[in-house]
């Protein structure tokens, strides 16, 4: 249905790790948007096509979108009821959308509809939150990318895997197997040096403490959003009921 009008919509979440070989099914719908006038016109058409209605804090408003909320609908129309489709522009940590359309793979179905998602990368970058659920997913992305390319990796692959990677065998492995790269990113990533230095035995705790530390990152930056969502969703609700 994005497609049908021309929404620049990119999947990430459930769908798009499915699409990756990281997870086995999802109904849900997550999708990154550009949120101007235009594609949000579009946005809207497509869900009125869809018989979508926002079911929760923020109200179905472009400026919520910019703002770096998430909305949130449930489809009700026959060959998608039930469905719930979230909408995100601005993430955290996430570069903005026209540079992920940029990065976007493109994947076609059996029936030969191409979706667009986010690119490997940017996924899981989008997935570094607070929430745990999120981390074994990253986890199997990155170990499913490598079970796929480690035979014919080029360059950018292995910076992917000595970046994300999140296991402390694994990474040991492809650290050691390129070395010269691993130095390099020693700046983006210093727990590498625990490899260099051979202080594997120090590793597990180090990907541990760089996991939460992310995840306090994430919460710091959703904090002043939760509570404006908590003011606006009591403004609501007294209107409703003054």
């Amino acid at each position: 249905m994005m497609s049908t009008h021309r929404v620049r919509a990119l999947l990430m979440g459930g769908q798009a790790c499915v699409f990756y070989g990281a997870a086995e099914f999802s109904r849900d719908t997550d999708l990154a948007v550009l949120a101007d006038a235009e594609n949000w016109q579009r946005l809207n058409e497509a869900l009125v096509a869809l018989q979508a209605e926002c079911i929760a804090v923020p109200p179905n408003k472009l400026e919520y979108l910019l703002r770096g909320f998430a909305l949130h609908y449930r489809c009700h129309h026959p060959e998608a009821q039930g469905m719930r489709i979230d909408v995100m522009s601005v993430m955290r940590g996430v570069d903005d959308f026209l540079k992920l359309w940029e990065r976007r793979a493109e994947i076609e179905d059996a029936d030969g509809t191409i979706y667009p998602l986010l690119s490997l990368s940017d996924l899981v970058q989008a997935k570094k939150t607070q929430r745990s659920k999120d981390w074994p997913m990253i986890q199997r992305l990155v170990e499913a990318d490598y079970a796929q390319n480690r035979k014919t990796a080029d360059e950018p692959h292995v910076r992917f895997w000595l970046r994300e990677v999140r296991t402390a065998e694994l990474l040991v492995e492809i650290a050691t197997a390129y070395a010269e790269l691993a130095r390099e990113i020693l700046s983006e990533r210093p727990l590498l040096a625990l490899i260099t230095a051979n202080r594997i035995s120090e590793l597990p705790a180090a990907l541990s403490a760089e996991e939460l530390e992310e995840r306090e990152r994430d919460r710091l930056y959703w904090q002043p959003l939760k509570l404006e969502l908590e003011r606006l969703r009591h403004s609501i609700d007294q209107s409703k009921h003054p």
